[in-house]
């Protein structure tokens, strides 16, 4: 259950992504083919839950891209369901306190870490993958090759982020921009200085306690200058956008005189 993700930052490089809004498998499998190191289901804002984002998990298996997943909440069935059914990493919204981010360890990580519900699932080829013989040694990789990643997107989690990337069993966080700027009162201002402080805070935060760090773009630009700046992922905006964006365009072209 290696996480090419975690595979990639650890060796030096940095990794890109987008957020999954459109379904289906088929759309799992262009993505990969595409060469994005990762996607992210979306069950928070998309209409996905457990069984569908399951499918999105076995087509991501047949194009090497690694699946994560924004999950809808913080509780104990959203975190323990999709890491289930294998999700790489998940990305936990609308984070607020240090006692919410120890309570994501508790759930997402394997004893001697956290206190994760054990059963034979997906993540285990429900129990026959070789590496889930033994559950001490399974323990271990899980907790290694499984990532839990509060987004950075309310002005408590900004306040707490050091105390928050401290915590053993958080591996990175990711920075939620816009509503970020939502909460420091600079609406989509993303190059407000409050807004670049912020992020500069946040990415602080993560090199000094040896966490990953991901934050979302909108454009090229952003993604390099991000990636330049230090930060180990960007996600890039939504699938369904880049869809819609580049149909745009053709259209465009094929109008336009000579």
């Amino acid at each position: 259950m290696k996480n090419l993700v975690r595979e990639k930052i650890l060796s030096g490089g940095n990794v890109v992504g987008t957020f999954f809004e459109l379904g289906g498998m088929t759309a799992v499998e262009c993505l990969g083919l595409s060469g994005l190191d990762f996607f992210i289901i979306d069950t928070e804002h998309g209409p996905f839950d457990v069984e569908s984002a399951g499918g999105f998990v076995i087509a991501a298996g047949q194009r090497g891209i690694i699946p994560f997943a924004r999950v809808k909440d913080s509780t104990r069935p959203s975190i323990l369901k999709m890491l289930d059914i294998g999700a790489k990493g998940l990305i936990i919204p609308c984070l607020r306190s240090v006692e919410e981010a120890k309570r994501l360890v508790e759930f997402g990580k394997y004893y001697p870490l956290g206190l994760r519900g054990v059963a034979h699932s997906r993540s285990t080829g429900f129990g026959f993958e070789p590496f889930a013989s033994d559950l001490v040694s399974y323990f271990e990789i899980a907790n290694r090759e499984t990532l839990i990643i509060p987004q950075c997107e309310t002005r408590e989690c900004l306040e707490n982020i050091e105390e928050i990337a401290a915590i053993e069993g958080i591996d990175g966080i990711f920075v939620g921009p816009y509503d970020l700027s939502v909460a420091l009162g600079k609406p989509a201002q993303i190059d407000a200085p409050e807004m670049t402080s912020a992020i500069a805070r946040i990415l602080a935060a993560c090199k000094t306690f040896g966490k990953f760090s991901f934050i979302y773009v909108g454009g090229v630009d952003a993604a390099r200058r991000y990636l330049t700046d230090g930060f180990d992922g960007v996600a890039y905006a939504m699938d369904s956008m880049i869809y819609v964006e580049a149909y745009q365009k053709i259209i465009k072209e094929i109008r336009s005189q000579g």
